[in-house]
C-alpha cells in the first residue's frame, strides 16, 4: 500500500498545530490545555510515523518522493516543498518523534511550576516540528529551511530563561556558531546547484552517476585545480560541524546547558545535532565521489571523539558531564561517515539517541530531587532516594560505554571495527581516537554514577536554606549541597519516560544490527562504491547478535571499557580520597582539561577582541580619520579657505567690478591675438 500526501502531511502538521495553539492561544487552553495539545500531536506524528516505518519495512509501500508544493520558478529551476520517505528517512521519523514524545512527557512534571510552562511547550513542539521537515526533505531548499529551523528554536530554548545572562549569552553563542557552519553549508547548496544543475535529491543524485559534475574540477588558486564534488562536500560538511558540534564549531554545545533540562535531552538525542550526521548519510552519493572531503570528515570526527570526552572527565556539573559525552559521540558517529560506513553513523544516532536522552532526563530527576543543584561534589548516595532514577540511568551509562549486550555496544562496536577495516588516509589517526575513546567514555560515565548516586552523602538537609521547585531562573542563590528537604524520587510523568527510553536502550540492538548494518536494510538511500563498502566486508564476519556478544568480550574495546570501569570504581567509589590527590599530581593536564584547551579564550581574543579592535581601527582610520577626515571635513576646510580668500574680491563698489571686467577682456583679447600670430 504506497504512502498518502494526506499521512506525510499529518505527521509534519500535527506537532505544528500543538505548537501554534499552546504559543498563540496559551491563556484561552491554559496550562494543561497547553500540554495536552501539543503531547496529542506529537503522540499522533509517532504513531503514524511507525505506521510508516511498517509499511516501508514490511507493508510493501514503495519509497515516496513527490512535490506536494511548487513555491516559485525561475526558469529552469523550481523551488518545492516535498517529501522523500525512505527507509532512512523513516528511522529517523520514528526516532525523532519518539525522543520528543517523551520529553514532552517528562515536562509536565519538570517544568510544572515554571511561569513559561506554555510558551516551553510550544516551543518543543515547533522544534519537533522542524526536525521532521528537514528529515523529510526531498530537496536541499527544504533541507535548509528545516535545518535554520531547528537552529531559531534552539536559540529560543537555550535561552528559554532570558532573564539569566548566561543562557542569553549560550544561546546567542549557539546562534552565532552555527552562523559560521550554515555558510558554508549555503555555500554548499549554491556549488550543487551551480554544478549539479538542481536543487532536487533525486536529480542530484542522478547526476553523481551520469553527469561530469562528479569528476570536473574549478581553479580556486591558479594552477591547483579541486574537484567541485571536493568543494560541495567540505562546504556542506562545514555546516555539519556547526550543527553537529565537531571540532572547533563544538564550543556552543556544553553552553546549550543553560536552557531547561528537556531541551538539551531533546536537542542532544534526537532533533539539532542529529541533523548534521543525517544530513551526510543523506548525501553519501555526493561523498562518494570525494576520497579528500570524507578524509577531511574522518579526521574531525575522530578529534572530536577523543578531545572533548576527555573535558568531560573534570566537569562537576552532571549536565555538562552528559554534554561533553554528546559531542564525543557525535565524533563517533562522524567517524563512521568518514570510513564510508554511513549505515553505521546513522545506526549509532539511533542507539544513542535512546540512552542519551535517558541520560540527559535521569540527570533532570536529580537535579529536580536535589532542588536544582547540578554540581556532583554535592551529590552521592542518591541510590536508595532514587531508586527508578538509579537504575534507568545504570542502564543508559552502560549503553553509553558500551557493554556487551547493551544498544551501544552493537554501534559503537562496528563503528571501531569498520574504522579498523577502513584504508583511508587518516584511518590509523581515527582509530586510535576511537580506541582510546573507549576508555574514556567508560570513565566519565562510571565517574556520574559514583559521585551521584554511591559513597557518602555530601548534602546537608537544612530547613533554612529552603527554595521551591520553580527557581529555575535563579537556582543558584542557596549555599550549595543544602536541601530543605531529603531527596525523593520524581513523579511519575518523569520516571515512565526514564522507563520507556530505557527498554529500547537496552534491546533495540539485538534485533536491528544484522538488518540495518550487513543486510542492506537502507537500500537504495545510502549509496557506497564497492571499495569503499567496510560494512560489507564486516559483514562475511557477522554471525548474528549472539555471536557478536560472545565475541565482544574476547575483543580490545571491552576490556579497555573494563579499564575505564575499573579506574572509575577505585577513585570515585572505593578510594574517593586519591582523586584529589590525582588531580594534583597531574596539575597541568587537568588544567588544560578544565579550560576546554582554552579554544573559547582563544576564539574571544581573536575573533572577538579581534574583531572589535579591526572595527575600531577601520573606524578611526577609515571613517573618522578618511572619510571624516579627509573627505567631509577635508573638503569643506579647503572650500571656507578658499571662500575665504576669495571674499576679499567681494568688495561690493561698481567701480572695481567694472576695472576687473576690463582687466579680463584686455587679457582675454591679448591672449586671441596672441595666439593668431603664434598659429604657423
Amino acid at each position: 500500500m504506497p504512502l498518502s500526501k494526506t499521512l506525510l502531511l499529518t505527521i509534519v502538521l500535527a506537532p505544528l498545530f500543538g505548537a501554534v495553539v499552546a504559543g498563540l492561544f496559551r491563556r484561552q487552553v491554559g496550562r494543561a490545555g497547553a500540554a495536552a495539545i501539543t503531547i496529542a500531536g506529537v503522540a499522533l506524528a509517532c504513531g503514524l510515523s511507525f505506521y510508516v516505518l511498517y509499511q516501508l519495512v514490511w507493508g510493501g509501500a514503495p519509497v515516496f518522493n513527490q512535490n506536494l508544493y511548487t513555491w516559485f520558478e525561475v526558469g529552469r529551476l523550481s523551488a518545492n516543498v516535498g517529501f522523500l520517505v525512505d527507509r532512512l528517512t523513516a528511522m529517523m521519523m520514528v526516532v525523532v518523534t519518539f525522543v520528543s514524545l517523551m520529553v514532552h512527557v517528562y515536562t509536565i512534571g519538570y517544568m510544572a511550576e515554571d511561569d513559561g510552562f506554555q510558551r516551553f511547550f510550544s516551543y518543543i513542539a515547533l522544534f519537533t516540528f522542524s526536525m521532521l521537515m528537514l528529515v523529510m526533505s526531498n530537496n536541499f531548499l527544504q533541507l535548509f529551511f528545516g535545518w535554520e529551523a531547528v537552529g531559531l528554536v534552539s536559540y529560543l530554548l537555550i535561552g528559554f530563561w532570558f532573564k539569566r545572562p548566561s543562557a542569553i549569552f549560550a544561546n546567542m553563542k549557539a546562534f552565532l556558531v552555527n552562523r559560521v557552519g550554515d555558510f558554508g553549508f549555503l555555500l554548499g547548496i549554491a556549488g550543487v546547484l551551480l554544478w549539479f544543475g538542481s536543487l532536487d535529491y533525486a536529480q542530484v543524485f542522478q547526476n553523481t552517476l551520469n553527469g561530469p559534475a562528479g569528476v570536473k574540477t574549478v581553479e580556486i588558486f591558479a594552477g591547483h585545480p579541486w574537484s567541485v564534488a571536493t568543494i560541495v562536500c567540505i562546504c556542506l560538511f562545514i555546516g555539519a560541524m556547526g550543527k553537529s558540534a565537531q571540532v572547533p564549531l563544538h564550543v556552543w554545545l556544553p553552553d546549550s546547558m543553560e536552557g531547561p533540562t528537556p531541551i538539551s535531552a531533546l536537542i542532544h538525542a534526537a532533533t539539532m545535532v542529529t541533523a548534521g550526521i543525517f544530513m551526510v548519510a543523506r548525501m553519501s552519493p555526493l561523498f562518494e565521489l570525494s576520497e579528500t572531503a570524507l578524509s577531511f570528515v574522518l579526521v574531525i570526527g575522530a578529534t572530536t571523539a577523543l578531545f572533548t570526552g576527555l573535558i568531560g572527565i573534570v566537569q562537576n556539573d552532571i549536565k555538562r558531564v552528559v554534554a561533553y559525552s554528546t559531542l564525543s559521540q557525535l565524533g563517533y558517529m562522524t567517524v563512521a561517515l568518514g570510513v564510508s560506513a554511513y549505515a553505521g553513523g546513522v545506526y549509532h544516532l539511533m542507539t544513542h539517541a535512546f540512552f542519551k536522552a535517558l541520560l540527559f532526563l535521569g540527570a533532570g530527576s536529580v537535579i529536580v530531587a536535589m532542588h536544582h543543584e547540578q554540581d556532583m561534589r554535592h551529590m552521592g548516595g542518591l541510590r536508595k532516594y532514587m531508586p527508578i532514577t538509579w537504575i534507568t540511568m545504570w542502564l543508559g551509562s552502560l549503553a553509553l560505554a558500551g557493554a556487551p549486550g547493551f544498544a551501544g555496544f552493537f554501534s559503537k562496536d562496528a563503528i571501531i571495527e569498520a574504522v579498523g577495516e577502513s584504508h583511508r588516509w587518516g584511518a590509523g589517526y581515527a582509530y586510535f581516537c576511537v580506541m582510546a575513546g573507549v576508555f574514556v567514555t567508560a570513565l566519565y560515565s562510571f565517574r556520574l554514577l559514583y559521585m551521584t548516586f554511591h559513597g557518602k552523602e555530601r548534602f546537608v538537609v537544612d530547613a533554612h536554606h529552603g527554595h521551591g521547585h520553580d527557581d529555575h531562573a535563579d537556582h543558584g542563590h542557596h549555599e550549595p549541597g543544602h536541601l530543605a528537604h531529603a531527596p525523593h524520587e520524581s513523579p511519575w510523568v518523569i520516571t515512565l519516560p526514564l522507563v520507556l527510553l530505557a527498554i529500547p536502550s537496552v534491546v533495540i540492538g539485538w534485533f536491528t544490527i544484522g538488518p540495518m548494518l550487513f543486510e542492506g536494510w537502507f537500500g537504495a538511500a545510502i549509496r557506497v562504491t564497492e571499495h569503499n563498502d567496510v560494512l560489507k566486508e564486516l559483514g562475511h564476519e557477522f554471525h548474528g547478535a549472539w555471536a557478536m556478544v560472545l565475541h565482544g568480550f574476547t575483543q580490545a574495546p571491552f576490556w579497555i571499557a573494563f579499564a575505564g570501569f575499573a579506574v572509575a570504581t577505585y577513585i570515585w567509589l572505593l578510594n574517593p580520597g586519591i582523586a584529589d590527590k590525582a588531580r594534583n599530581a597531574l596539575r597541568p593536564l587537568y588544567n588544560v582539561l578544565a579550560n576546554k584547551y582554552w579554544i573559547d579564550e582563544i576564539y574571544q581574543a581573536v575573533f572577538a577582541r579581534g574583531g572589535v579592535a579591526l572595527g575600531r581601527g577601520l573606524w578611526k582610520g577609515g571613517d573618522v580619520g578618511v572619510i571624516d577626515g579627509v573627505v567631509v571635513n577635508g573638503s569643506a576646510a579647503v572650500i571656507g579657505r578658499v571662500s575665504a580668500t576669495v571674499r576679499w574680491l567681494q568688495s561690493g563698489y561698481l567701480y572695481h567690478y567694472a576695472f576687473a571686467m576690463i582687466l579680463g577682456l584686455i587679457a582675454l583679447l591679448g591672449g586671441l591675438w596672441w595666439f593668431a600670430h603664434a598659429a604657423p
